[in-house]
């Protein structure tokens, strides 16, 4: 059985296996209830969301938030902190004035990125665990779009364990992937390939997925050039200027949350830096930005 949602910006899609019609039908169904309740919380384009709340109220005081929203705020300044501010949800200033927001992108003036960079930064959010508040020192908005999809795709696929399903994927747009089990006729687990950057037509490589997530960040997504330069949609907040020397990044690991929220510090950072922070139990497959095919698996 196959569906698909409309939500939060990207379009998700569950196939499953099973053996029980009824019980795959309603499975499919609270996993993509708890989609829409995650766009009704984590929406920075809904007023009425809790994340729209923080973005608003935050900068004049403490907000009181739940304890989903708090665990999932201190997960992304932990990203931050372990990527030495590779990641950062606060990067939305500097994604408007370079153009991407609207998909045409444009060249900003030094002016233009020197006041956004004034409204970036992860530091400025400070939160306090014991009165379970969010707090920004400077107006700064965070962005869920780092994060959010990877964080639905796991509740999703909890929810889809929980009723026993045993074989089943679910894709969050072209970038993020969670397999549970392995489809009946590969027990190696599910076939994902990624294209090669230069040439889509060629796969760079082929992995098979079992109980765990890939997510992919890459330059063919969102870019634009100008005076023969390519700037892509990855931005690096600690600079203001989309990251350059990398094609694509894929990560692999036990959670989509961290394949999603992983791909653009190792895409930012770079291979050395990401061959040395990277977990154990990640892998990651790189493509390089050189004249010669330059990909490398990093076991």
């Amino acid at each position: 059985m196959e569906r698909s949602l409309d939500s939060m910006g990207t379009t998700y899609t569950i196939a499953v296996y099973g053996s029980d019609r009824y019980a795959l039908d309603s499975a499919l169904d609270e996993a993509f209830e708890e989609a829409r309740r995650l766009d009704n919380l984590l929406s920075n384009y809904r007023p009425e969301s809790e994340w729209s709340r923080v973005n608003r109220e935050a900068p004049q005081q403490a907000v009181k938030v739940s304890t989903e929203m708090y665990q999932l705020l201190n997960s992304c300044v932990e990203y931050s902190r372990q990527s030495e501010g590779a990641f950062d949800i606060t990067v939305g200033p500097l994604m408007k004035i370079w153009g991407f927001y609207k998909g045409t992108g444009r060249t900003p003036h030094k002016a233009e990125i020197r006041t956004a960079m004034q409204r970036v930064g992860w530091r400025h959010i400070h939160l306090d665990q014991k009165a379970g508040t969010v707090r920004f020192d400077e107006p700064v908005e965070i962005d869920p779009g780092g994060i959010g999809k990877g964080y639905a795709v796991d509740r999703m696929a909890a929810i889809l364990k929980k009723d026993g399903v045993a074989s089943g994927i679910i894709t969050a747009g072209r970038s993020s992937i969670y397999a549970i089990g392995a489809p009946p006729n590969e027990p190696r687990g599910w076939r994902v390939t990624i294209p090669n950057p230069r040439n889509p037509k060629v796969n760079a490589a082929e992995y098979f997925l079992k109980d765990e997530s890939m997510s992919t960040s890459g330059t063919s997504e969102k870019f634009f050039i100008a005076g023969g330069t390519t700037y892509s949609h990855i931005m690096d907040p600690r600079t203001g200027y989309p990251a350059q020397g990398m094609l694509s990044v894929s990560v692999i690991a036990p959670r989509t949350i961290d394949t999603e929220a992983w791909t653009k510090p190792y895409f930012i950072l770079g291979r050395q830096w990401a061959a040395q922070h990277k977990p154990k139990q990640f892998r990651v497959f790189l493509c390089e930005d050189r004249s010669e095919i330059a990909c490398v698996s990093l076991p």
